[in-house]
């Protein structure tokens, strides 16, 4: 995080000058002038993918998560197929490429990794392949909802944004309270390795059972008025997850959500009145969070 720290503020900056602008043609929408964007280039930066594929990435993203959803549609796990397929195409292509031509990358670093363990080199590269979708797919999906989430729960609670203003020590505090109350990712879902009892439920060897994290966020025998969105709390939460299923982009997600609100505030006093002009646009999905549009203006 500290090697690429430096070119995410830098991103952050080019892309807050680009939604200033559009705001002085009237109101703009934040989701795809900012959250959409700063994800998808800060991890393909750091993959060093080449930016003319960051659309194509970006959408692919967006169609291959069906698969992760509660209850997908037949046409839903179509989509999600085709999409999966054509990054497994991409990815396998470029693990062949850093292979073929090694850099300073970290899929090169992560084939010469692999490669000291693992004496098969078909292996290693199926390794390296699955690491680098794992670590993609992480990225441009929940992050950027994660990132308008933010930006509108503080919108809609100005009197805690301008104290943040006067506090920003405490912008760390504020991105996990926007995880906690309002999570990128509301359900997760594991098979049970072993038979099992929980909660009076018998649990069989090879279930699938779902995890409502949006429902655990909200659990008030661990959090006071769990429906109220406060930054002053200490919120702790699942958003995450935890274990050896801890998100692994985690901490890429934390860095880019608190330099994004620290660049925001330091511009706010040049966006007088900014406000949501319209209501999120959600994508229509039950496990997978997204706001496809998040309109806002300023006076």
């Amino acid at each position: 995080m500290a090697d690429i720290k430096g070119a995410i503020e830098g991103r952050v900056e080019s892309l807050l000058d680009r939604f200033t602008s559009a705001l002085r043609l009237g109101d703009a929408d934040f989701s795809s002038v900012v959250s959409e964007e700063l994800p998808m280039s800060s991890i393909g930066e750091w993959l060093q993918l080449p930016p003319a594929d960051y659309p194509m990435l970006r959408e692919l993203a967006h169609e291959q998560v069906f698969t992760q959803e509660l209850l997908p549609s037949a046409s839903q796990l179509a989509r999600s197929d085709v999409a999966t397929d054509q990054l497994r195409n991409y990815f396998t292509a470029l693990v062949r490429d850093r292979r073929r031509a090694p850099g300073d990358d970290p899929i090169s670093a992560w084939l010469r990794t692999w490669d000291d363990l693992e004496s098969d080199r078909e292996a290693a590269d199926e390794a390296v392949y699955l690491l680098a979708l794992l670590v993609f797919l992480a990225a441009p999906e929940t992050t950027a909802t994660l990132l308008s989430t933010m930006v509108w729960l503080l919108l809609e609670h100005p009197r805690q944004l301008a104290w943040l203003r006067a506090h920003p020590e405490h912008v760390p505090d504020a991105v996990e309270e926007v995880l906690r109350f309002d999570s990128p990712n509301h359900v997760i879902s594991r098979v049970a390795t072993e038979d099992a009892m929980f909660a009076g439920v018998h649990i069989e060897k090879g279930s699938m059972v779902h995890l409502m994290v949006g429902a655990a966020n909200h659990d008030p025998a661990h959090h006071i008025d769990p429906g109220t969105f406060d930054i002053h709390r200490k919120a702790a939460h699942l958003s995450f997850s935890g274990g050896i299923h801890y998100c692994l982009g985690a901490p890429l997600a934390r860095l880019e959500a608190t330099t994004l609100l620290s660049g925001l505030l330091r511009r706010l006093p040049g966006l007088p009145g900014l406000r949501v002009s319209a209501a999120p646009v959600w994508a229509p999905r039950v496990g997978f969070r997204r706001i496809m549009e998040l309109r806002v203006a300023t006076s």
